[in-house]
């Protein structure tokens, strides 16, 4: 009989960012799919539940500035609402790749 197929040995926190790069990938293509191509992450949000959008602009006002708002929440706000999801998804893959990555300790060399 011949020796069993070598597996490759994932870290958990491989499999981690696996699971979680698969489900934002999904997400994302599900978005894309299933809503209009030009929503914003705004439109949908609002179409989802207005009154806590308004709420959470406002705490986020109020919390961390206007001009946080401005300059990092709204441009983020007016992208597509599939790009969100995809960018987390990319991410996961990226640290799912390098995280399964096993440094090769070093062998000693002879003294002689």
């Amino acid at each position: 009989m011949g020796r069993p197929a070598d597996k490759t040995d994932m870290s958990l926190t491989a499999k981690i960012f696996s699971v979680l790069a698969a489900v934002f990938l999904v997400g994302a293509l599900a978005l894309a799919t299933l809503l209009p191509p030009d929503m914003s992450l705004h439109e949908a949000i609002h179409t989802i539940d207005a009154l806590r959008a308004d709420t959470f602009q406002q705490a986020m006002i109020g919390g961390l500035g206007k001009g946080f708002w401005d300059n990092a929440a709204v441009p983020l706000l007016m992208r597509p609402v599939w790009l969100m999801p995809l960018s987390l998804g990319l991410i996961c893959v990226g640290a799912a790749l390098s995280s399964s990555f096993h440094a090769t300790p070093r062998t000693k060399r002879k003294q002689s």
